[in-house]
């Protein structure tokens, strides 16, 4: 008797952990069960990939989806349906929401609501502060929960902690590794008066210059030293750090943001305005420049959008007025193909650092390769589609990107969350079925 499946993708090129096959993937109850599939074989659904290449699911592990929050700029039904649309099975959420995610009844909450509403499987960060530093230990064993997400400089929202003793004492409250927002916030305080409003865009890289980061940096590889505590840098953006934390492979993994891969000031303040201003900045071509080179040498262990959206109106304000954060969710995939093509690295390197990368960082269990009895997430490209990126195709409430105009070599064609097919051609299909993604804790 022919074998059945629930899904079957067949005549693609696939992605696998030892290298890229043509091959046939079969998938039933959510679960990879076969790499190899006889011809006579039968699926309820079937997936034509020929010309394709079929990869793992790809995970964006560093979103805002601002819920609790404001819906007019971003929630979770909106956030992930952009996520799936852009080509990504998971995504991990960060916790300064309003209010945020720094309790068990505000996480009991959204464990349930994502999986109400979800388009794709979901991570949650809990936010670490000051008063909750007894209680972390216990809320990074939670269920869907990917880690504890500490800003040690300022950024949107009310979580800060700034000063080394309470940083330790986090250290010390459990031992899941930590991803940090690594900027010293003292010296960005005191660097405050150097610039008035209504300065130029670019001040916003000045003001949070170099050294900012990089001593936010050496600062908490001094305490994970110290206390043991594994730490996950994110969003580095200099050359100083990348070279330094070169020394701390053992006990620290990093981030690089697509945007210090694709944007450099001062083209983009001049460019963009306020549509340019995050946190850490954007910064110059030496830093970029930094950044294709760690991910050459194997410094960079995961790629993230960190969308992070604001109405237009914030955007537009003088700077320092205009909220900093960039939409980006939707458009990560896409980028990323375009920089295959373009040369700057494998599509096997690619895979490495938005799947298998942010599995292994954040202990994700079935995640990250695409290997029998791992989920059945896939994300089906077509590397020759061109296409140019357009803010009509956003749906994001904010309605905005960055990357408006942007054309593109490489683009999603097909997005496939635990054997569901919830993507094809820019039809969104079915109903919300995300889950929270499970982790070794």
């Amino acid at each position: 008797m022919a074998e059945h499946f629930d899904l079957l993708i067949r005549n693609g090129t696939c992605v696998l952990p030892w290298g890229q096959e043509s091959t046939d993937v079969g998938a039933r109850n959510g679960h990879i069960v076969a790499l190899g599939v006889d011809g006579s074989a039968t699926a309820d659904t079937v997936i034509d990939a020929r010309g394709l290449h079929v990869l793992p699911g790809l995970i964006d592990p560093h979103v805002h989806f601002r819920d609790p929050g404001d819906k007019t700029v971003e929630s979770i039904p909106t956030g992930s349906l952009g996520a799936v649309l852009g080509g990504l099975a998971a995504v991990f959420d960060m916790p300064n929401t309003s209010p945020s995610v720094v309790d068990e009844k505000l996480l009991g909450w959204k464990q349930k609501y994502v999986e109400d509403v979800a388009w794709c499987d979901m991570g949650l960060y809990v936010g670490g502060t000051k008063t909750n530093i007894s209680a972390l230990g216990g809320l990074e064993c939670g269920c869907g929960v990917c880690g504890i997400k500490i800003f040690a400089g300022s950024s949107t929202g009310d979580l800060m902690v700034e000063d080394d003793e309470n940083l330790e004492k986090i250290m010390r409250s459990g031992r899941r590794r930590i991803a940090y927002h690594s900027e010293d916030e003292y010296r960005l305080q005191a660097r405050k008066a150097l610039f008035k409003a209504g300065d130029p865009y670019a001040s916003h890289m000045e003001w949070r210059d170099e050294e900012c980061a990089f001593l936010g940096t050496r600062r908490l590889m001094a305490l994970a030293r110290k206390t043991g505590r594994p730490a996950h840098i994110l969003h580095v953006s200099t050359a100083q750090e990348f070279e330094y934390l070169k020394d701390y492979r053992d006990i620290c993994t990093t981030e690089v943001l697509v945007n210090y891969l694709t944007q450099v000031a001062p083209d983009c303040y001049e460019r963009l305005g306020g549509f340019a201003v995050m946190n850490p900045p954007i910064r110059g071509q030496r830093h970029m420049d930094a950044a294709w080179k760690a991910i050459a040498e194997g410094m960079v262990d995961t790629i993230g959008s960190d969308h992070a959206p604001h109405s237009r109106a914030q955007k537009m304000l003088p700077w320092p007025g205009c909220a900093s954060g960039l939409t980006g969710v939707q458009t990560l995939v896409p980028i990323m193909l375009n920089h295959v093509n373009a040369g700057r690295l494998s599509l096997n390197r690619m895979v490495d650092l938005m799947c298998a990368g942010p599995a292994r960082v954040y202990g994700a269990v079935g995640k990250g390769r695409m290997a029998a009895g791992y989920d059945a997430d896939f994300t089906i490209v077509d590397m020759k589609k061109q296409r140019r990126i357009e803010e009509s195709w956003i749906v994001s409430p904010c309605g905005w990107t960055p990357f408006a105009g942007m054309d593109i070599t490489g683009w999603p064609v097909a997005t496939v969350v635990r054997g569901n097919v919830v993507m094809r051609d820019d039809t969104v299909l079915g109903a919300p079925t995300g889950k929270l993604v499970k982790f070794i804790g």
